[in-house]
């Protein structure tokens, strides 16, 4: 299977002046996701990055393809498998995407594919959790657009395993997050866990 990949550890991500670099040249909307949302909100890095996420929407994801594929090699990730993304392939259920230069390097960047309708954002994982796309995104003082604290703390704690880096992110993020979006990410949570859930305590 010479499509294949199995090297999942063998990252060496790009820098945030280097995503900004390729994706500012793509027509579409996109954002820096991920461990790195939460340092560019932070305006410092709060500790180290095994790799580097950006956020687009699924709606857009095939304008993406013509421009990442003249330079980098694409593939899905699902069910624990990595299988390269064909032209024009319109990934209805794949939600990462990961990207090396060719077939024999590191991986770069990932590509997370978020579901909208409409203006709207949908969680995956509950789709009550809504929030108009356009207020997905922050910008830093350098203009590189990045996911909303509380969205991306969404992601990360509400996954099915939160990982220790997870909740050392909430800790390090939670002093600074505005009022509402506490509120926010507090009734999400309680949205996606109605028994409850270990940071709403703290929200």
């Amino acid at each position: 299977m010479g499509n294949l990949r199995s090297d999942i550890y063998n990252w060496a991500p790009l820098t945030i002046p280097e995503i900004n670099d390729i994706f500012s040249k793509i027509p579409i909307q996109w954002c820096i996701a991920g461990g790195w949302a939460l340092d560019l909100h932070l305006g410092k890095q709060t500790r180290e990055h095994s790799d580097v996420d950006i956020a687009i929407t699924r709606e857009q994801h095939l304008l993406a393809y013509p421009y990442l594929s003249q330079d980098w090699v694409l593939y899905k990730a699902e069910e624990g498998k990595l299988t390269l993304w064909q032209d024009q392939e319109y990934l209805h259920t794949t939600n990462d995407i990961w990207v090396s230069r060719s077939k024999d390097t590191p991986f770069v960047f990932q590509m997370m594919l978020l579901n909208t309708a409409g203006p709207s954002w949908i969680y995956n994982r509950n789709h009550l959790i809504t929030r108009p796309v356009d207020e997905l995104f922050l910008k830093t003082m350098e203009g590189i657009p990045y996911m909303r604290p509380e969205i991306q703390l969404l992601y990360k704690g509400g996954a099915s395993q939160v990982r220790e880096k997870d909740c050392l992110d909430f800790q390090t993020v939670l002093p600074i997050l505005l009022p509402q979006e506490k509120a926010w990410l507090k009734s999400s949570l309680n949205f996606q866990f109605p028994d409850g859930h270990d940071w709403i305590p703290y929200l």
